[in-house]
């Protein structure tokens, strides 16, 4: 599978901002990814005060490739970018070697 990694510095992000970062997934950024075409799933991690990140898994070469380049050439003006206060410190294609489902399910959520 197709994997492209965007990860931002929390380092000297403002005060806060991990707060902001959930609402702004749950509120709006989840709801843009469900159901994207040439998507498999989004996940979006956080260590606080260090670092933000999305991690795109793509269903062919050509959606990882064109989201890829939209997203580079608007990088610094993603809503991300504008919370944290900085572009991204990485956009990174790699490839998925497996993905496991747990007995207790996949869960979609906005927020958890």
């Amino acid at each position: 599978m197709l994997g492209l990694t965007v990860r931002w510095s929390l380092v000297d992000s403002p005060e806060g901002v991990e707060a902001e970062l959930a609402s702004y997934v749950a509120d709006t950024s989840h709801a843009r990814f469900t159901g994207m075409a040439g998507l498999r799933f989004k996940t979006w991690r956080m260590r606080a005060g260090e670092w933000f990140e999305g991690c795109y898994v793509f269903a062919t070469p050509e959606a990882r490739a064109e989201f890829e380049a939209a997203f580079t050439a608007g990088a610094a003006d993603a809503p991300g970018s504008k919370l944290i206060g900085s572009a991204p410190i990485l956009i990174e294609p790699c490839d998925i070697v497996a993905v496991a489902e747990g007995w207790e399910g996949f869960a979609a959520a906005p927020r958890y």
